[in-house]
């Protein structure tokens, strides 16, 4: 990617009423989705409520939607997308029930094979994320004032816990929101970020050893009950936006995003966004425009979120993009596609 991206504060002209508006797709089911991830344009994976999954390998012109076996109860909060054939699902829920999984189907969702499973006490997954195909990272909120992470180096076949000694301490009630799936992400070939709330600020964990070894710095955006960073995404090493809000007040305006030029070292408030209230992701699309979505609406900028345009009231949870093709999800089978030039 450019290293021209977000890396100043130019501004580009955008005819914002040349958009579309956001394409409603028809799935065949009335599952909630929070994960969406995308191998490229034409290829999206889905994962939702009652064990759901759903994936277009053609742009949207059709869907597949399927269960997988034995995970009726799995709420899937995220899921990676690798190619065509290959996906992961994570299930959020408690492990003591029993919801603490991970997922990998290589036959394009027709067999799935559990990799992980726990039922220790405390275990709440949030996200996982990878940085190429062997290479990958799985978020728990915290156990004992620390996150609870895990590695792999083998496609998920294994995977291995960080110590927590290696991990800064939390705030009081501070946790990640298992919200959209980028609470956790990967940039590059080594770098992972957390973005968290509930404690006295939001805050952002960076790791650069794929994940063995932490640090932390505030944002400006505000955290407390059922408020802070919701989501997060990283344009390159230095260049990364954050976004979140408050879940049980999610019309509320004020500051909502932020963003970062110097590898997260330091973070500046950007204006609140266009419908205003929670923003859930964050994406790039082409032109160094952002694109964030919540359950208020979908708000877009065109000068590194100096200003927002909205877009539509449409409410989404979750949000992935390759080369201009974004892909939304939302409640009660939610799913729309829109293309940006």
């Amino acid at each position: 990617m450019k290293q021209t991206i977000l890396s100043c504060l130019a501004y580009f002209t955008v005819a914002f009423s040349t958009f579309a508006q956001w394409q409603p797709q028809l799935v065949q089911t009335d599952a909630s989705f929070r994960a969406v991830s995308v191998a490229s344009p034409d290829i999206a994976w889905i994962g939702g409520t009652k064990g759901t999954f759903v994936r277009t390998t053609d742009g949207g012109k059709t869907w597949q939607t399927g269960t997988v076996p034995d995970a009726q109860a799995c709420d899937f909060r995220d899921v990676q997308a690798v190619d065509e054939q290959t996906a992961y699902l994570m299930s959020a829920g408690p492990a003591e029930k029993g919801q603490a999984r991970i997922y990998k189907t290589t036959n394009g969702g027709q067999t799935w094979s559990l990799l992980y499973q726990t039922q220790q006490q405390g275990v709440f997954f949030d996200g996982i994320d990878f940085w190429d195909k062997q290479h990958g990272i799985v978020l728990s909120d915290p156990i004992d004032g620390k996150w609870f992470i895990l590695t792999t180096d083998d496609g998920g076949q294994t995977w291995k816990q960080v110590p927590a000694g290696n991990l800064p301490p939390m705030q009081p009630n501070e946790a990640a929101f298992a919200a959209s799936g980028t609470s956790l992400i990967v940039q590059g070939k080594r770098d992972a970020w957390i973005v968290s709330g509930g404690g006295t600020n939001g805050r952002v964990f960076h790791s650069k050893d794929r994940g063995q070894t932490w640090t932390v710095t505030n944002t400006p955006l505000p955290a407390g009950e059922a408020t802070g960073l919701f989501g997060a995404r990283f344009f390159s090493e230095k260049a990364g936006v954050v976004v979140g809000g408050n879940y049980k007040q999610e019309q509320q305006p004020g500051p909502n995003a932020a963003i970062t030029r110097d590898g997260g070292q330091s973070w500046q408030l950007l204006a609140p966004t266009n419908p205003p209230g929670l923003k859930e992701a964050v994406a790039l699309i082409p032109g160094d425009r952002l694109l964030a979505v919540g359950p208020s609406g979908t708000s877009l900028s065109a000068d590194q979120g100096q200003t927002w345009q909205k877009l539509d009231n449409d409410g989404f949870h979750s949000l992935a993009c390759a080369k201009g093709t974004c892909y939304a999800v939302g409640a009660k089978g939610k799913i729309a596609v829109q293309r940006f030039k």
